[in-house]
């Protein structure tokens, strides 16, 4: 896939984006410790018609921190980079810790948004500072330290890719692996040790960390668009608690739970369905 990346800058700030493909634009929120180099799922969405566009979020990548300091701050600055690239209306896909910035973005902008899609996403209170994965994460992925961190899990990624897939196994699915042996594809070591090749955390993570307990209930009742909710009934990063809690309170919603070995539902003997599932949804609230 040939993927074009750009900065737009605007009064001293900078948001870093790139699009795949052409046709329907999906406007993606990225999940935590990636960036506009995301991969999971493009291939099939480019395939099938519609145009990917990735901004990094605030702190990720090279958009500036200062675009995290609130919700709100970030969202108008993504509103700006639509019309900036002269786009009306989007599909909104939110991943994992991307969740509040979708949800908070299609409650405040409806003009902008034709569907919501929430896959494997935050949707309610996460991490706090009493859990051990948000004491590690302080620890790990703190700005001055997240580089070495990742190039360490990358080095020992590429040299030991089916240690590490099994070490990283309990972070992504409450299934141990080897009930979830039978879930998997081949194919899945390479696409974890090509995740770890391209992750960073930037000052993006710690922002993450404040920002996916910014959203309230009120946004979720505000959100009017279509929106589909996918989850993995066996996610070990991010509970079923959160799909079930958006499902509730957003009006227009429907709900559809995976039988993937984990977090990531591109992966897997599933992946065929999260695909097919999220194509024929996009397809039938096409943007007018």
């Amino acid at each position: 896939m040939e993927r074009k990346i750009d900065i737009f800058s605007l009064e001293n700030i900078s948001i870093e984006y790139s699009i795949i493909g052409t046709g329907e634009p999906i406007f993606v929120m990225h999940g935590g410790h990636s960036n506009c180099n995301e991969e999971f799922g493009y291939k099939e969405l480019v395939e099938n018609g519609f145009s990917v566009i990735t901004p990094s979020r605030a702190g990720y990548g090279g958009t500036s921190k200062e675009v995290g300091k609130s919700l709100s701050i970030a969202c108008e600055y993504y509103s700006k980079l639509l019309n900036h690239l002269n786009i009306e209306k989007v599909h909104l896909l939110a991943i994992s810790a991307g969740g509040p910035s979708g949800i908070y973005f299609a409650s405040k902008y409806p003009e902008l948004i034709c569907t919501l899609t929430l896959q494997s996403a935050v949707t309610k209170k996460w991490l706090i500072p009493k859990d051990k994965e948000y004491k590690a994460a302080r620890i790990l992925f703190r700005p001055k330290v997240e580089k070495y961190t990742w190039n360490l899990i990358s080095f020992m990624n590429n040299v030991f890719p089916r240690f590490i897939f099994k070490q990283m196994f309990p972070s992504f699915s409450k299934l141990t692996y080897g009930e979830a042996k039978d879930k998997m594809n081949e194919g899945d070591v390479e696409a974890i040790r090509k995740m770890n090749n391209r992750q960073r955390s930037g000052f993006g993570f710690f922002l993450d960390l404040t920002q996916v307990n910014e959203v309230s209930i009120e946004d979720l009742q505000a959100v009017t668009c279509p929106t589909l909710i996918m989850h993995s009934k066996h996610d070990g990063s991010v509970p079923l608690e959160h799909p079930y809690y958006a499902h509730e309170n957003i009006p227009s919603s429907e709900l559809c739970l995976l039988d993937s070995w984990g977090h990531l539902i591109w992966l897997g003997k599933s992946s065929k369905e999260t695909d097919e599932n999220l194509i024929n949804f996009l397809k039938f609230y096409k943007i007018s």
